[in-house]
């Protein structure tokens, strides 16, 4: 079904569910005697539990706009947070669809990294914006924890429940600590199967835990239990997120061109390992000595045997004959620039040829590379040293780690009418950020009203309901990503999601902040913040230092989900956290 075709049929179901309706209310008696109890008053209840009758004649609703419908209803109610959550998801979905088209005519750098991410977390933003703009302040800070709501449970979602479950569907064989692309024959195996994702991933892990920076900034002085600086650590948590919120996007936009320039180094260092084991080969004699120094000698009988003309260098061509005669099966080779890069490394004195003595300097410093790396040790049955193999291995590690040359690659590809996409994909951006913008006040007001009928308080509403109306068309593009079962296609759908995270915890929060300081609201979500630093810290930590994630890891994720809903209730119920 078409989605104006539902939202015609929301509009008409709703007029029907917001009549008032009548309900007996249960209240608890008051017990006439100390001596004898009725098992009701002695009770403690959780306000959180007791649910208000469905209608009170004598309360009226205020419509959003002066025109859109409101109701004091349960049922009313929860009908409009699913006919405006539906419409934030829409939002959500236009943002998205119109960011990758964009993405498509103008390729990453400003639009992947700056624009992007941005408006990924634009429907989230002006949720908590307009929580804080309604009414007077003490509005303001009612229904400002809508806001944060929102700021938590999209967090702990995206790390919990989102992540296990890409982990689950983008399974694959583990082989040597490491998935294999496509492969999935061990089923449901907790340790044989699993993800594998590039070093990128890790940095972007590593940047988000970075981003709570801010949460800890604010929230000190109720640790220290002083009332005094709290205005001032919001302005200075303020600062620190617009700075880390700059600073991010700056490298977001560069992180393409730092990847492509350390996937360059890399496959230089594949030619370097390359040739030293083709040397290793072709050798007259152990290429150390004793000692473990180059044996300068035997470079020399090397350099003789390249130099096929005898005249004492070795041109470009003699050069290239070396390179196309190593196979470089691990890599997508460029056989010239390989070349030009060796002879950048031995060419000291610029005459486009290399002379022995260059030859032996510059094989000298490629062994004494390797020994760093590879470890000379000496084999104590073959009496070789075996430091080559090591710095080979070590750099088809190191390769891995980066991922390949698709994800790297700027160059972006032909698109037929690039005008038509690029106007639909400006079309899609401004709908989507009109949407989000004109029904964020009225989601806001139909969570704080279903918040008043229900007695459940507003935050664990917009923790768990809200997060499913801003960050779904995220949620399924991101397991349907995960679901291609590949190296590549992991390290774009976790990185995906801890940058998500991390605008978050930096525009999501900026904002927040800005909202705090300007209306001189008072920040008290010590339970909110406890949470999102935990679940950030230990799924930060916990993807920061490997690459390989086996099966049996989403089952942190998936318990950290009713953990962080647990432990916001015992901390603002039982010990009047808030």
């Amino acid at each position: 079904m078409a989605p104006q075709r539902l939202l015609l049929v929301f509009i008409f179901l709703f007029y029907f569910s917001s009549f008032p309706s009548n309900a007996r209310f249960i209240a608890g008696r008051s017990s006439p005697t100390d001596l004898v109890s009725d098992g009701i008053s002695t009770v403690k209840t959780p306000p959180y539990l007791l649910l208000k009758p469905l209608v009170a004649a004598e309360e009226t609703c205020e419509q959003t706009y002066g025109f859109l419908p409101c109701t004091t209803t349960v049922v009313g109610n929860l009908f409009l947070i699913l006919v405006y959550g539906y419409l934030m998801f829409l939002a959500a979905t236009y943002l998205s669809n119109g960011s990758e088209l964009l993405l498509e005519i103008l390729g990453p750098g400003i639009v992947g990294g700056l624009f992007l991410p941005i408006l990924g977390a634009l429907p989230d933003a002006m949720l908590i914006l307009v929580s804080g703009l309604s009414g007077t302040s003490e509005t303001a800070q009612d229904q400002v924890s809508v806001g944060m709501g929102l700021l938590a449970g999209s967090t702990v979602m995206l790390l919990t429940v989102i992540w296990g479950s890409c982990v689950v569907v983008g399974r694959c064989d583990l082989r040597d600590s490491f998935a294999v692309d496509g492969t999935n024959t061990k089923g449901f195996h907790l340790t044989e199967t699993g993800v594998s994702t590039d070093i990128w991933t890790c940095y972007a892990a590593r940047i988000m835990a970075i981003s709570v920076i801010p949460f800890v900034v604010v929230q000190l002085p109720q640790a220290l239990n002083s009332t005094s600086g709290r205005h001032l650590a919001v302005l200075i948590a303020l600062i620190i997120s617009v700075s880390m919120l700059v600073s991010y996007c700056v490298y977001q936009v560069f992180q393409p061109w730092i990847q492509r320039r350390r996937l360059a180094f890399v496959k230089h260092k594949h030619v370097i390992s390359g040739i030293l084991r083709h040397l290793k080969k072709q050798a007259f004699g152990k290429l150390l000595t004793e000692d473990g120094e180059p044996n300068t000698e035997i470079i020399r009988k090397l350099f003789d045997a390249i130099d096929e003309n005898g005249n004492g260098s070795l041109s470009y061509s003699e050069l290239k004959a070396l390179v196309i005669g190593i196979r470089f099966e691990e890599i997508d080779l460029d056989k010239d620039d390989a070349v030009r890069k060796v002879m950048a490394d031995f060419d000291t004195s610029l005459d486009s040829v290399v002379q022995e003595d260059e030859f032996v300097k510059g094989i000298t410093k490629w062994i004494n590379e390797a020994k760093q790396t590879g470890g000379a040790y000496l084999e104590p049955t073959a009496g070789t040293f075996k430091f080559i193999d090591r710095f080979h291995q070590e750099t088809k590690r190191e390769h891995a780690l980066l991922g390949s040359e698709e994800q790297s690659d700027e160059v972006v590809e032909h698109v037929e009418n690039p005008r038509w996409i690029s106007f639909k994909a400006v079309l899609m951006l401004l709908l989507g950020t009109l949407i989000a913008a004109a029904f964020a006040d009225p989601l806001v007001d139909a969570v704080d009203n279903f918040s008043d009928a229900t007695s459940i308080p507003s935050f664990f509403i917009s923790f768990i309901a809200l997060p499913l109306a801003t960050n779904s068309s995220e949620a399924v593009s991101a397991i349907i990503f995960a679901t291609r079962k590949k190296q590549r296609t992991a390290s774009l759908t976790f990185s995906e999601l801890y940058g998500a995270v991390t605008m978050n915890n930096v525009l999501c929060l900026s904002v927040f902040l800005a909202l705090v300081y300007v209306r001189g609201l008072t920040w008290d979500f010590s339970s909110e913040v406890l949470v999102i630093l935990i679940v950030c810290i230990v799924m930060g930590a916990f993807a920061s230092f490997r690459t390989t994630f086996p099966l049996w890891t989403c089952s942190i994720a998936y318990i950290l989900y009713p953990f962080s809903l647990a432990l916001v209730y015992v901390l603002d119920y039982y010990f009047g956290w808030s």
